[in-house]
């Protein structure tokens, strides 16, 4: 089953759906800043790159937008370092 990315705005977060089990991120919009303060991941999802995953589409719908991300997050931090720099506020 491919995984099914949505935007949660009730939640103010972003979610990956896989297999039932879910990776989100939670987010703050400040003007033209995505604020990522936390990412989870359901634990049988861990380790298998469902969290990469999902920053991978939360960066493209930052970039669709017109958006820098402020990760406050480690993980989302050390994610954006590593595959897309230049969206770092």
């Amino acid at each position: 089953m491919p995984d099914s990315f949505r935007h949660n705005p009730e939640l103010s977060r972003y979610e990956l759906e896989e297999d039932g089990r879910l990776a989100f991120a939670d987010y703050q919009r400040a003007g033209q800043r995505l604020v990522i303060p936390h990412v989870e991941t359901d634990p049988a999802l861990r380790g298998q790159g469902a969290a990469g995953r999902l920053m991978a589409k939360v960066a493209e719908t930052a970039r669709a937008e017109g958006m820098r991300i402020v990760p406050l997050c480690s993980y989302a931090a050390a994610w954006l370092k590593r595959n897309d720099p230049d969206l770092i506020a």
